[in-house]
């Protein structure tokens, strides 16, 4: 089914699927069937590698230029801009396929692509616990998707709490997305290895290499936002570089994984409590996976260049093992499954729709009677 979510605590009880997996089953074999046909390989693309490169050479070089070649503000602006975007085609790109183990069949690869994430002032060792294990498991269930939980800051879910000042979400949710990335940075990490958790759920906090590579990419990460750039400029200056640079990743990255499950089209389905025993959901995890997610933008070959692919989030939630650069091809064969087991499958035509298709959801999710009540 999915992906283990590990060990649960006396906190923290996991609902439960039916174990159906019919359609999971078929979903695979017709996958199998496209790599036998076409003689593809699922991982290590001669393309993925050459695209790293490309990423690489964006990101290091608009931060050399920054610190080296940039006098002025009409060319500090631009190339901080351009940083910030590359960081979020790292961690589009690289360290989430990386991540997925979808990037090669080599493991000692995917974990060197995964350590870009620390690069970018991340933890792969914790992303590994919120992305991989709880959120691809539990996705958009309240009480268990960390992602869809931002606090008191904001409702994304018609299961949470509401406040009187999320009616006003629809607005400054935007300017919010843009500082979770130095909230991030800062101080989610720190908090969460406090913690030894994420949200409700218990992990195990880093040891040995997993605590070393933790604390080496802080180092690493602070070094070059920080320590060197401070050796040439100003610390009003390259505070304001770091600041702009990473409020354009945190927008960019925010927004992406947002249109993928906070929009109208996504269902936000609800555990059935049992007296025994843990909760139930009312599909297996396959249907689940396709009802709690959109895709978009599925003609831009230039966006889904940027993204990853991750404007075909319901490929990549049934199949994140295999390389994003194979999702165009994939989603007719998981169109055409859901559309034969009767599977609601949803996609907005573009980019601007799946955006407007946000902002009506998060205006809703504001008002204290929601008309997006998935139950």
């Amino acid at each position: 089914m999915s992906s283990s979510a590990g060990t649960q605590d006396e906190t923290f009880s996991a609902p439960k699927f039916k174990t159906s997996d019919k359609f999971l089953r078929e979903l695979r074999t017709r996958v199998d069937a496209y790599f036998e046909s076409t003689g593809r390989r699922r991982r290590d693309c001669p393309g993925m590698y050459f695209k790293t490169a490309t990423i690489m050479v964006w990101f290091f070089g608009a931060y050399f230029l920054l610190l080296f070649a940039a006098t002025s503000w009409y060319t500090v602006l631009p190339l901080a801009i351009v940083m910030g975007l590359g960081l979020a085609a790292i961690g589009f790109n690289i360290q989430h396929d990386g991540s997925h183990k979808g990037y090669s069949e080599h493991q000692w690869i995917n974990k060197m692509m995964a350590l870009t994430l620390d690069l970018m002032g991340g933890s792969s060792y914790l992303w590994d616990w919120k992305h991989n294990s709880i959120h691809h498991t539990y996705t958009n269930i309240a009480g268990h998707d960390d992602d869809i939980d931002l606090g008191m800051l904001a409702r994304l879910s018609p299961h949470q709490p509401h406040y009187w000042f999320h009616n006003l979400q629809g607005i400054y949710l935007w300017v919010l997305y843009g500082f979770l990335a130095i909230k991030w940075h800062l101080f989610d990490d720190f908090y969460q290895l406090y913690r030894g958790r994420i949200g409700d759920r218990k992990i195990p906090r880093p040891k040995g290499k997993n605590l070393l590579v933790f604390i080496g990419g802080k180092v690493i990460f602070f070094s070059m936002a920080f320590v060197v750039p401070i050796m040439f400029h100003s610390v009003w200056s390259v505070l304001l570089v770091y600041a702009i640079a990473a409020f354009v990743s945190g927008v960019v990255l925010s927004v992406v994984f947002q249109l993928a499950h906070c929009v109208e089209e996504a269902e936000f389905p609800k555990a059935v409590e049992q007296e025994e025993g843990p909760d139930r959901m009312q599909t297996e995890w396959a249907v689940h996976q396709v009802q709690t997610t959109v895709d978009f933008s599925r003609g831009n070959p230039v966006l889904s260049w940027f993204l990853g692919g991750l404007n075909f989030q319901i490929e990549h939630h049934l199949f994140h093992k295999i390389s994003h650069v194979h999702y165009p091809a994939l989603a007719k064969v998981v169109e055409k499954a859901c559309d034969d087991f009767g599977v609601k499958y949803a996609a907005h035509r573009s980019f601007f729709g799946a955006v407007a298709s946000h902002y009506r959801f998060i205006t809703d999710m504001g008002r204290k009677n929601p008309q997006h009540a998935s139950a």
